[in-house]
């Protein structure tokens, strides 16, 4: 069982951590692993005792017995991982249909390997950065079409 400080628990916070554009992620075969900087929520570090931890079981990877299983075994997994997690992180944790034959091992594998990708994924500041790219394209593109 995760400690209840290490838990993300509302609605709220797993949007927070699925739909920021801060967020890195990263994907494979069991598992799916959102990360993203609490602190730039204005948590402070008094706050924080250690990673917030959350997880996505959906009806696709089986029945409840399967479900279930599966939460246990990513619960276990990210305890496990929780004194090498850096404390100013929420991560959220979506589990593929595949996960539901995966071994604990497999399982621990994949997620210690997609929480690593997906924390040098994560972006400080994409605001106006990405916005700028985006439209200096759609300009040039404009342009290519007016040469045609």
């Amino acid at each position: 069982m995760l400690p209840a400080q290490h838990r993300i628990r509302d609605a709220g916070q797993y949007r927070a951590v699925l739909r920021d554009r801060r967020a890195g992620r990263a994907g494979g075969s069991l598992l799916a692993v959102h990360v993203i900087d609490a602190d730039a929520f204005g948590l402070s570090p008094e706050d924080r005792v250690g990673p917030r931890v959350g997880f996505v079981v959906s009806k696709a990877v089986g029945n409840a017995v399967v479900r279930s299983r599966a939460k246990r075994v990513l619960r276990h997994v990210a305890r496990d991982a929780l004194s090498e997690i850096d404390p100013g992180l929420d991560i959220v944790v979506r589990a593929n249909p595949a996960i539901a034959g995966a071994s604990s091992h497999d399982v621990a594998r994949e997620f210690d390997r997609m929480l690593a990708k997906a924390t040098r994924r994560q972006r400080p500041d994409v605001s106006r950065e990405t916005d700028s790219r985006e439209t200096s394209g759609r300009s040039h593109q404009d342009a290519s079409r007016v040469r045609r």
